[in-house]
């Protein structure tokens, strides 16, 4: 399968860049993509059927979330068998004709590595539970007890609660950084790195060309099980004990990128094979920096700088893209605004009445960034983010914090294909979350039709970006510029390429690096006393 993969594709981009390098991924959250056999949830089959689409828009190729055997407690993130596809989503045949259908429709195809937790229903959890001596003994975390009966230390998960859950089986503890259901892998254990190794060989063997690897830096943990620092709070309102701490000694130990050298390793083997690192936390940048840099580690890596960001200001784009201006020996970045995680960004950065014209914004900055663009399903049709009833609620976080926790469900309500059909042409059968508000009326079908769409807008600038050196992999430089508007250049060798955003709600006079008689490749509400002044939410994209 990898000899046709290379046939189809090739291993590189060209002489000097691989492929990935500046490539646009496209996010498929495969529960709400498309469902072909009638249970409600989305399936590999229904991706497959829409990859001409994904190639219509332009982009390089596509990340597919999860779709592993799996219990669905965490909705596939509480992964049970590496090696196989959940019924729920098909079967490995339905993943190997996805794979060639994509190849032949040029595009890439990106699969999450589930790296620091497994579920507590796979084999090497059960085995390594059942007592204290046998053959996988030390693959999880466990800790005795202290004295007095509690957990070995005071870390804390992600969704709630001790970082530890009491088995009575082997009188200990075990650590899982998130739900109780997703024990933590004890990555110090050299086996443990070898048959995570082997899993993504498998996948590699099948043809994927990239892995995104989730919560990479919660992968390995202090060995001395130091209590985690305080953290000053204000006056915050906490959901959360994690957010209580500082996560110093249950996540980012200096020896991950050596495990991440050996993931290059045997990626290496494979051609130009992109890995893209999720590094969450409140100061993200040294991990990114020390996981990607050179040319022995990942290609890239992603961080939260927009995900949560209550407000898109220029100052938070010039900071986040500030800090990856240097060579490609110095580290590559990847950008997403939106994600099956985080709330949709049209709904977190604008509340006003004109929601596409900021949709068509938002996705053109997010294009016009240096990196590597992700662009998340329904974001190049500018859905917001649905309102979900706590009775229809399926996020374990959400559930638990109701109301105080947005949870992640809004997010990943059912891609709408068709306005009139029943489930916007999701599903015939009853969605697993019902669809979003508004969402029909921006269906696929409606917005095909339209030339000024937010879908049509998102296809011409990914296509401008695809034919544009200097958008892809070429230098940024940022103008002083009145805020909100937002102004920087990308420069190729033979390109220079100016990028111009109104963020505000008002217009800003006309900037003097604006050469006048310029003509823009693309433009967004422009055309209103344009002559004098920038318009408010507008965007302006073109050669000088």
């Amino acid at each position: 399968m990898t000899g046709s993969k290379q046939t189809q594709l090739g291993t590189t981009g060209s002489a000097s860049q691989p492929w990935w390098r500046g490539a646009v991924i496209y996010q498929v959250y495969p529960r709400s993509y498309l469902d072909t056999n009638g249970d409600g949830v989305g399936d590999l089959p229904g991706i497959t059927e829409k990859l001409g689409y994904i190639a219509s828009l332009g982009v390089c190729g596509l990340w597919i979330s999860p779709f592993f055997t799996s219990p669905m407690k965490d909705f596939g993130y509480d992964v049970s068998d590496y090696c196989d596809v959940d019924p729920i989503f098909g079967t490995l045949d339905d993943f190997d004709h996805l794979i060639e259908v994509a190849h032949g429709e040029g595009l890439r195809v990106i699969i999450d590595q589930v790296m620091s937790h497994t579920s507590d229903e796979h084999a090497w959890f059960r085995e390594s539970r059942g007592n204290r001596e046998n053959k996988k003994a030390d693959w999880y975390v466990w800790q005795n007890a202290r004295p007095d009966g509690s957990p070995p230390n005071n870390w804390q998960a992600v969704f709630g609660g001790p970082a530890w859950t009491w088995d009575a089986r082997r009188q200990q503890y075990y650590m899982h950084n998130f739900l109780p259901s997703q024990p933590q892998l004890n990555l110090h254990n050299r086996e443990v790195q070898d048959a995570l190794l082997a899993a993504s060989r498998f996948w590699l063997d099948r043809g994927v060309d990239g892995f995104r690897l989730d919560a990479i830096n919660f992968s390995m943990f202090d060995p001395e099980f130091t209590d985690n620092p305080a953290r000053e709070i204000g006056n915050r309102t906490i959901t959360r004990p994690h957010d209580l701490q500082h996560h110093v000694h249950n996540q980012s130990h200096p020896d991950i990128p050596k495990f991440l050298e050996r993931v290059r390793g045997l990626t290496d083997g494979y051609g130009a094979v992109f890995t893209v690192a999720e590094v969450a936390g409140p100061d993200p940048l040294p991990e990114m920096k020390a996981f990607t840099m050179g040319d022995a580690r990942l290609s890239s890596a992603y961080s939260f700088d927009f995900l949560y960001a209550s407000t898109l200001t220029p100052r938070r784009v010039r900071r986040a893209q500030s800090n990856w201006m240097g060579g490609f020996e110095t580290g590559w970045p990847s950008w997403a605004f939106s994600n099956h995680d985080a709330p949709r960004c049209v709904s977190r950065w604008y509340d006003g009445r004109d929601r596409n014209r900021f949709a068509r914004l938002t996705n053109a900055l997010l294009l016009c960034l240096r990196g590597n663009p992700i662009l998340y399903q329904g974001e190049e049709l500018g859905l917001p983010q649905a309102e979900i009833a706590y009775e229809a609620l399926q996020d374990p976080e959400a559930i638990a914090n109701w109301p105080l926790t947005l949870g992640r469900d809004g997010a990943r309500t059912p891609m709408p294909w068709v306005k009139g059909q029943a489930a916007a042409g999701f599903t015939t059968g009853s969605p697993w979350l019902p669809n979003g508000q508004g969402h029909a009326e921006a269906a696929v079908d409606q917005q095909s039709e339209d030339a000024g769409s937010v879908l049509n807008f998102t296809r011409e600038i990914l296509r401008l970006r695809k034919d544009s050196a200097a958008l892809m992999v070429g230098d940024i430089e940022f103008f002083d510029a009145q805020e909100p508007l937002l102004a920087f250049r990308r420069m190729g060798r033979d390109e220079n390429v100016l990028c111009l955003f109104n963020l505000g709600a008002v217009p800003i006079a006309r900037p003097d690096f604006l050469p006048s008689g310029v003509t823009a490749w693309a433009e967004s509400g422009w055309a209103e006393n344009a002559s004098d002044s920038v318009p408010e939410y507008s965007v302006w994209i073109g050669r000088i």
